[in-house]
């Protein structure tokens, strides 16, 4: 080795300087989730507050200068001196890692922030922040730039409110010029005031004039209710329960509609842990059991039929909040809760009091049994056509859809395969693809919706089951992301209303039966032209219709001929390829899930049989629609 390693080489990162050295450890990432984590993590203050019954008002302003500013009503942060330290509690808590008042369950029962290195993170990757206490008559201030304290905790005014007042600007250095998302922020503010009734969140962005205030006085049950807007339910009111054993606070809200879908939402301390955990697996251990033990004693089910977990599921729509002194999650994500006590006390909580509920309310009791007996004899159904699928889906190349024409690559992660709309436009996407790695797969006309169909209706329409050959992933319970046949699947349909309607029902497709395909970065939809702009011998192609218009007004006089491209079957193999397909030159925009709840919403909207949701759905957004032909 040129250079000896001994403990001069070892750096000391002092402070918060480790933080702004490695942000992405810390916060996940330095692009826009991180960023709006910052946010996060200073409302989750406030919402620590307001769980331990200090607070009910929070306001989120985001400023002209793209800086945030998050106020509550609670007690505001100390600001008396911290013993060893010499600083103010303040000072303390905004500038070292691992320091809070979460650790101390005096101070708070029950809350989500349990690491200790929220906010003074955010004061690491700030630019400039500064916090307002207003506490014991007194407004106390002080001032940080990139973590760095930049004037004394000092007494500036009088006041007879209480709470903290924290505005922030995210440093460029670390996020790049990332606007605050006012639609982002406000869905989870909304999700956060659904789990705290009785509490009142404004959000306001000052240079559009956006503003909303969540206050729900029905708590997660108005969250059920929320979730339901717009399908129909089964039941005229959901069933609630709000139990405590041992410390454990246990809420659920529950209703089911007429969809085959289930939605079951889990929180601890206003955490929303998507990926489960033991309060889950206690909820939905005690929800089987207790309705095929009901079902039994009632005579609607025989003694030797068993209901499934997905049978009872099926339709449900559930919020289950649980609030727990010392909550172990499973990663810093904290998506996961993992405390093993966990399950049995859930179990036992919810599994009497819904056995109860079912007592009392026979009529309830049989609708949900009676859709849970149809979902079980369409499980077997569909048992056996994914067998089918999956003796399909396992063959050799040679036994691949003879529609698709496949590439010669056999690695997955260089592989695309376009779904092109028709066979004429997949005759041109033949011809001007690559073969190396571009597969094409025409599909003829529309698929079925699969909003309005369960599994085994799904598995007999020619064309998913084509396509799922194609995949190789198979679906449901065998749905397996390691056998993705193509690390990109491209839908490539017309720039029109059919083009639209084929790409909502594909999507609609693989949201809601091959969800890991869009979770792990696969699907992507392919930005066709709108025009060919010919000016003498030389070709422009627009794809917007602004992009088109600002040309013309930039030359204005120009002479010109003007293409417009009805679908993918009007350009020849070169065009195809050149605006669409070719690597180096097309535009591809990956489908993201942003927020669940909208997206399971919009599909149902867009896709359900319910058409007063859908009439409204479409007043609202006619005005944003940019590829409609009429």
């Amino acid at each position: 080795m040129s250079e000896s390693y001994n403990a001069d080489k070892i750096v000391v990162l002092e402070g918060l300087s480790a933080v702004r050295k490695r942000p992405a450890m810390y916060i996940g990432d330095t692009g826009f989730k991180g960023m709006h984590h910052l946010a996060f993590e200073v409302i989750d203050n406030s919402i620590d507050e307001a769980m331990g019954g200090f607070c009910d008002f929070i306001e989120v302003i985001i400023n002209f200068d793209n800086s945030i500013s998050i106020e509550d009503n609670g007690r505001g942060f100390p600001i008396d001196e911290h013993k060893g330290s010499g600083k103010s509690a303040l000072e303390v808590v905004m500038t070292t890692l691992h320091a809070g008042g979460k650790f101390d369950n005096s101070s708070y029962k029950v809350s989500g922030g349990l690491h200790g290195v929220g906010v003074s993170c955010v004061n690491a990757l700030a630019e400039y922040l500064e916090v307002k206490v207003f506490r014991n008559g007194n407004i106390h201030h002080q001032s940080y730039v990139k973590g760095d304290v930049t004037s004394k905790l000092e007494v500036v005014g009088d006041t007879e409110k209480t709470g903290s007042f924290l505005k922030f600007l995210p440093d460029e250095e670390i996020f790049g010029t990332i606007p605050w998302d006012f639609d982002y922020l406000s869905k989870k503010l909304r999700e956060l005031a659904f789990l705290n009734k009785g509490l009142k969140i404004r959000i306001a962005e000052k240079a559009t004039g956006k503003e909303h205030v969540f206050e729900y006085k029905g708590g997660i049950v108005s969250f059920v209710q929320y979730l339901n807007k717009s399908r129909r339910t089964l039941t005229e009111e959901p069933f609630y329960l709000k139990s405590e054993k041992n410390d454990l606070i246990i809420e659920v809200a529950m209703a089911y509609n007429a969809s085959y879908d289930e939605t079951v939402l889990t929180f601890v301390n206003n955490i929303n842990t998507k990926e489960g955990g033991t309060h889950l697996t206690g909820f939905r251990s005690a929800l089987t059991k207790t309705i095929n033990d009901y079902a039994k004693t009632s005579n609607l089910l025989k003694d030797k039929d068993q209901l499934t977990g997905g049978d009872v599921r099926e339709g449900l729509v559930a919020v289950l909040s649980i609030k727990i002194p010392d909550p172990q999650f499973e990663g810093q994500t904290k998506m996961k809760l993992g405390n093993s006590e966990v399950k049995g006390i859930v179990e036992s909580l919810f599994g009497y009091l819904f056995r109860q509920f079912l007592d009392e309310n026979p009529s309830w009791a049989k609708e949900i049994i009676n859709k849970a007996v149809v979902a079980s004899q369409a499980r077997e159904a569909a048992k056996k056509a994914r067998e089918l699928t999956r003796r399909k889906s396992t063959l050799d190349s040679f036994s691949l859809p003879g529609k698709l024409t496949d590439c010669s690559s056999k690695d997955p992660s260089e592989c695309e395969l376009y779904l092109v709309e028709g066979d004429s436009a997949g005759g041109s996407a033949k011809q001007g693809r690559d073969r190396r790695f571009q597969a094409i797969l025409p599909l003829r006309g529309k698929i079925l919706n699969v909003e309005k169909a369960r599994l085994h209706k799904i598995l007999k329409n020619e064309e998913i089951r084509t396509m799922l050959t194609a995949f190789g992933t198979n679906i449901g319970e065998d749905f397996d992301i390691e056998k993705t046949r193509y690390h990109k699947i491209i839908i490539m349909t017309d720039a029109d209303v059919d083009g639209a309607h084929i790409r909502t029902l594909l999507l609609t497709f693989f949201y809601k039966y091959l969800r890991g395909l869009i979770e792990n970065g696969h699907i992507y939809i392919a930005q066709p032209p709108l025009y060919k702009f010919k000016v003498g011998k030389k070709e422009t192609y627009f794809y917007r219709d602004e992009e088109l218009q600002d040309h013309l007004r930039n030359n204005p006089g120009i002479k010109y001929s003007l293409q417009r491209y009805k679908g993918l079957g009007e350009m020849n193999a070169d065009q195809l390829w050149d605006t669409t397909m070719d690597p180096e030159t097309r535009t591809l925009k990956q489908v993201q899930i942003v927020d669940e709840i909208e997206a399971a919403e919009i599909f149902t909207v867009l896709m359900g049989d319910q058409v007063e949701p859908r009439r409204e759905f479409i007043k609202k957004y006619a005005k944003e629609v940019t590829n409609l032909d009429i």
